[in-house]
């Protein structure tokens, strides 16, 4: 009999039941997973039951838990703020200073040396074995036992310093040492101090202990400009490192905790003092007994008499970073060069010399302890640089390298975009409260003028009318465009702030800004080298030469509208204390940031331009310091002593009548007033007249014009001449 065939109704029939099947089977499934996974889990928690601290105990291992937890966190968050350190160990950070420069003033005297060849430095195992247990007995006894941070180390030194109320011994490594000079800075602040733990780290991942100890005294900074020991022997002892004696060693290791302060050409007994301590720490670290030492410590080393030598460092090291920028450029190739510089050396004293008077007698009041300066003539020479208060304990130049906050030092440009834009100094706006998506600006006094010129605005430094110009007239853009356009170099924000000085610049930048104003409108074409010689005598670069002319960056129309504003706040503006003595016409911008954490003034006349920054490198606030306090007064010192004697040039678009006669300056002016009291009276008086200057420099026009002496031109000047020609010497690998 055969089988009916299936109907139609019979498919999905068939098909409902094989659905109902797999949604059963997956039901189960899942359901006997969850049932064995929760039987799974009471098994665990049966076991670990075993373990449940109870009572007091309890605490305890909940506070671990909590701190492995926040731990973990805190190591992800260390590591993500040390990711920018690590990117400085992509670039070639070994061969940063393969160059060996010597470095002469604007008149040609050798001012210093820069750079060393690596490859040519004495290898570790040649130095002397008593230098190098100096060195280890005072800095880090416990250099071959840790990897880079030493745990056992940082306690036992906050337990001593917790004993003496003070900090009197330190708890960082050899390896954190050398990872702060290789990539970071002397900043005091908790993101330099994680880079410089994570860069110790590795550092010693990727060099062995040997290398690490070569390249520690190879770059450490010794004081009197020298870095490395080898360059310290020569320049202290006259002598080759592998000849320095236990006693020179001592004093050499004693030099690395402070080379200011220890430095035996400026201090001999502090320098010895220090060095009979590092005799100490070789007995009591056990690397040599007391018998090894006596003979040091009864006969203490005797140094090369130097106390006239001091070079200009924060300048120097700012130009050789602008030697090896030149060189990057492809503007030379040599890598031993001679660098005549832009530095004036009197200049430069007067303002070190300024700067660092003003700190000593104003340093407590107002809660403030460093400063920067920069001081450009007009064409563009960089005359002078102080990077901070002391060179030997910070290497770091903040007068070219520390971003602040310029405050309302920055409305240079936006008044200068508003002169280009048709503005005029007796343009009239509203001095009155004013919102800008939801912020809203207040003047120093928080009280309003009304209706004000523009003029009035700036010397009084409002602070509504440089935002209601940037809000309503011009915008934000070309307010950066026209910073840029003047030199400011550091990237800036465009946020509407900005009017106001909120985004960081250079003490550098600044004056190479203000520096468009006596120049004319034109760029200020700053620079700090002149030229770049062989050792045969070849020019390999030449500013005049190889680059540019400049470019006009503001019209004459604007320029002049400029001047007139700014040479009106020394005199009726906030900046008075910065009035140059002789009527010698000047001009400026007084700037504070917020919470008085910078005080800034940016000044000058027809001849220089000078910016001078005052604040703590940790940004605390100072005491009400503003930009018309001690900054004016230290412009007005340097720059009175800086007009002694020159011929003074007009500032463009002023009409004020120049000084008559030969000017000159404070010391004259004021010889029947008494003795001088405080920064004025640091800095002697020039002894040139004006036209002795004018002849000098019309002498060595000439020379620079005159053609170089081949051999038997040579040989007929030595028959007729009596004086001598001095040489500079190639400076030696070994003695940067």
């Amino acid at each position: 009999m055969q089988d009916e065939p299936k109907s139609s109704d019979d498919r999905p029939r068939n098909k409902r039941h094989l659905l109902l099947r797999i949604d059963s089977w997956i039901d189960s499934t899942v359901w006997n997973l969850g049932f064995r996974l929760g039987e799974i889990w009471e098994e665990i928690t049966i076991f670990f039951r075993r373990f449940r601290v109870r009572g007091w105990k309890r605490i305890g291992f909940e506070l671990a838990g909590e701190a492995m937890t926040l731990g973990t966190a805190g190591f992800v968050l260390l590591l993500a703020l040390a990711q920018p350190a690590f990117e400085e160990t992509h670039e070639d950070w070994r061969n940063r200073g393969d160059f060996a420069v010597t470095f002469l003033d604007r008149y040609g005297s050798v001012i210093g040396h820069r750079g060393i060849i690596h490859e040519d430095s004495v290898p570790i195992d040649e130095l002397p074995d008593h230098l190098i247990k100096a060195v280890l007995a005072t800095e880090d006894r416990r250099f071959f036992d840790h990897f880079g941070i030493d745990f056992f180390g940082l306690a036992r030194a906050m337990s001593e310093n917790a004993k003496a109320g003070g900090v009197v011994q330190g708890g960082s490594t050899l390896t954190q040492q050398l990872a702060k000079n290789l990539f970071l800075t002397n900043e005091r602040s908790i993101e330099r101090k994680i880079k410089e733990a994570f860069l110790s780290l590795w550092l010693e991942a990727n060099l062995s202990k040997k290398e690490i100890l070569s390249l520690y005294l190879d770059r450490a900074y010794m004081g009197g400009g020298t870095f490395g020991a080898a360059a310290a022997a020569q320049f202290y002892f006259g002598k080759n490192i592998t000849e320095v004696n236990l006693a020179e060693s001592a004093m050499l290791a004693g030099l690395f905790k402070a080379p200011a302060k220890y430095a035996p050409h400026v201090n001999l007994p502090a320098a010895r003092a220090r060095a009979n301590e590092v005799l100490s720490n070789l007995v009591q670290s056990g690397l040599m007994t007391e018998g090894q030492v006596i003979a040091a410590r009864r006969n203490p080393a005797t140094v090369v008499d130097r106390a006239d030598a001091k070079a200009p460092d924060y300048f120097l090291d700012w130009a050789f970073d602008e030697v090896q920028r030149l060189a990057q450029a492809g503007k030379f190739h040599e890598h031993s060069v001679v660098v005549r510089t832009t530095v004036d050396t009197g200049l430069q004293q007067a303002a070190e010399s300024a700067m660092e008077s003003s700190l000593r007698e104003y340093g407590d009041s107002f809660k403030v302890k460093q400063g920067a300066l920069v001081m450009i003539e007009n064409g563009g020479a960089v005359r002078a640089m102080v990077g901070g208060r002391d060179y030997g304990e910070s290497q770091f130049n903040r007068a070219a390298k520390a971003l602040r906050q310029p405050g309302s030092s920055f409305k240079l440009y936006t008044y200068s975009a508003a002169m280009e834009n048709g503005f005029k100094p007796e343009s009239t706006i509203s001095d009155a409260p004013i919102t800008w998506n939801g912020w809203s600006p207040q003047n120093y006094g928080r009280s309003y003028k009304g209706k004000v010129t523009l003029l009035s605005a700036m010397a009084q430094s409002l602070n509504t009318v440089p935002v209601r110009l940037a809000k309503e007239y011009l915008g934000t853009d070309v307010i950066v465009n026209t910073a840029k356009a003047f030199g400011i170099e550091t990237p800036l924000r465009k946020d509407k702030t900005i009017p106001l000085g909120t985004s960081e610049v250079t003490v550098l930048d600044q004056a190479t800004g203000y520096a468009v104003m006596p120049a004319g409108g034109m760029q200020s074409r700053r620079h700090g080298i002149e030229q770049v010689l062989g050792y045969g005598g070849d020019v390999l670069y030449d500013f005049n030469r190889d680059e540019p002319p400049a470019k006009r960056v503001l019209s004459e129309q604007a320029t002049s509208s400029m001047n007139r504003i700014l040479t009106q706040i020394p005199v009726i503006g906030t900046a008075r204390k910065a009035a140059l003595d002789g009527g010698i016409v000047t001009g400026g911008k007084t700037g504070t940031s917020q919470s008085y954490r910078d005080a800034w003034f940016i000044g000058f006349t027809g001849n220089y331009t000078t910016a001078v920054w005052f604040g703590n490198d940790d940004f605390t606030s100072m005491n009400n310091m503003t930009g018309g306090s001690l900054p004016a007064a230290t412009f007005k010192t340097v720059m009175d002593y800086a007009h002694q004697g020159i011929e003074l040039r007009a500032i463009p678009g002023i009409d004020n009548p120049l000084p008559t006669g030969n000017h000159k300056g404070n010391a004259v002016a004021k010889k029947n007033e008494g003795p001088e009291t405080g920064l004025q009276a640091l800095i002697r008086p020039r002894s040139l007249s004006a036209e002795s200057t004018r002849l000098l420099r019309q002498i060595a026009g000439k020379l620079k014009e005159a053609g170089r002496l081949g051999p038997a031109t040579a040989k007929v000047a030595d028959k007729t001449t009596t004086g001598s020609v001095a040489e500079v010497t190639p400076v030696s690998s070994k003695n940067p």
